[in-house]
Formats: structure tokens, sequence, C-alpha cells
């Protein structure tokens, strides 16, 4: 990666489709590949954050930067420099929000303009099961039972895990509202399996949005070739004021 030179890659050229754009709805714009960019380049105050990777992290990492930085520029935005907050968040330059993800196979960022969009969360998995006893630390009894359901009816699709990857993006959607942690339990998931969507009804007081407590999100899932998607896109009608927040606590990864 050269991080003296930085520059948006192109892997599969302006007109190619992102996979996530199916369920991360306009006015956000999404740009996603199934492969490193090896010329990947990190530009000042990123580098050092994967400073200590390991190769393969430090490519999808800067793979991931620089999908969203060509959302960036299809937003008509200059390319910039995305930091990264005291919890992992990525820090959007002034005018924009988005939300990025990478895991093995997918790296994706999906981005919208501030007056569009209020906030957005994203997550990938591998459509493989949790591993053991991950399901009982991140899920509620009724949410345990809902994919029980589900995996008698579509053994297929691995509900467990697609639960997970629901909760990531509620809590990347919450986060930059709300500036704290939202514990797994906070927010009960439900799935559509026909619609492709699912809500998250929040358990804890949350920031007022469209002059309204925010209460849950909307989003939309998909499974496709061995990937387990997820999407919150929440656009903006009205002004959102953010309320004094408690403290939290949560112990996954940070926010990707």
């Amino acid at each position: 990666m050269d991080t003296a030179n930085p520059s948006s890659v192109v892997w599969r050229g302006p007109e190619a489709c992102a996979l996530i754009a199916a369920i991360a709805p306009e006015p956000a714009v999404a740009v996603d590949t199934r492969e490193d960019a090896p010329d990947a380049a990190l530009y000042p105050g990123e580098d050092e954050i994967v400073a200590r990777a390991v190769p393969s992290r430090r490519l999808e990492f800067a793979t991931a930067r620089s999908c969203a930085r060509q959302a960036m520029a299809r937003l008509g935005a200059e390319p910039a420099a995305i930091p990264q907050g005291v919890r992992g968040d990525p820090l959007w330059p002034h005018g924009l929000v988005g939300s990025i993800t990478h895991c093995a196979g997918y790296r994706g960022a999906v981005l919208g303009r501030v007056g569009q969009v209020v906030t957005i969360g994203i997550d990938s998995e591998p459509n493989k099961p949790l591993p053991e006893g991950v399901l009982d630390a991140i899920s509620l009894p009724r949410e345990r039972a809902m994919v029980s359901e589900l995996l008698a009816g579509d053994p297929a699709t691995r509900w467990d895990r697609l639960l997970f990857c629901a909760k990531e993006a509620v809590y990347k959607a919450w986060y930059p509202l709300a500036g704290c942690w939202l514990g797994f339990d906070d927010a009960v998931v439900s799935m559509d399996p026909e619609a492709g969507a699912f809500t998250a009804q929040l358990r804890v007081a949350g920031p007022e949005v469209h002059g309204r407590a925010l209460t849950g999100f909307s989003g939309r899932w998909l499974v496709h070739d061995g990937l387990l998607l997820t999407a919150i896109v929440l656009p903006e009608r009205a002004p959102v004021r953010i309320p004094p927040c408690r403290p939290g606590s949560r112990s996954t990864e940070s926010i990707r």
C-alpha cells in the first residue's frame, strides 16, 4: 500500500453495482468488492490505526476505506481520510455519514449526505453458524426462539449469525446518534423472512429523531453467495436532537 500517494481504487469499474446497494436504499451510495485491491492506499492518519496489524488485516482495512472514498466521489465529495474514533468508529468528513464493513471475502461502505440521511449502519458476515455459546451471549430468549423456528424452516440460511449481523448494523446506526454503547440485550430484533427485512425495537431510551424519541430501527438483509449482509439507512426529515446518554457496555469488537 502506498501511503505517500493516496488515491481511490477502482477494481470493477465505476459502473459496477454494489451488492449491498440492493438493501441500502437511495439517497445512500454503496460501493463494495469481493476482492482486496493490492494497491489500495491509506491516507494520513489511517496508517497508524493498523500499524501493528498483519498484512492481510491492513489490506482489508485499506480496501474498505477505498470503497468509502469511491462512495464519497459518487456523492460529489472530495475523497478524504477516514480516521477512527475512540470506540473504533469511522470519523467521516464534514457533511457525510456512513458505515463500513469487512469480513472474509467482502469489503463495503455505504455513505450519505447530512441533510438527506440521519445515520447508516451496515454489517457483513459469512453465512456460517455462530461459534458455540455466542448466540446465547448476543440474544434474548425470544430472539433465540425466533432463530430456532427460522432454522427449522430454512437451514441453509444461518439465522443465528444473521441475527448477530443485524444487531451489529443496529449498533453502528445507533452509535453516531447516541455516542454510547448499546448492549446486545438493549434491542430486540425481529426478522421477516418473506420481505428480507428486520426491525429492532430499542429497550432503552433513544435520542430524539424527527421530533420524537427514537424507539427502533428498520433494516433489510440479504443472503448471497456465502455472505450475509444487513443495512439500515435512516433518511432525514427533521433536525435531530441528541440527549445525554447513559454509560453502556459491550463485549464485542469495535465498530468496523
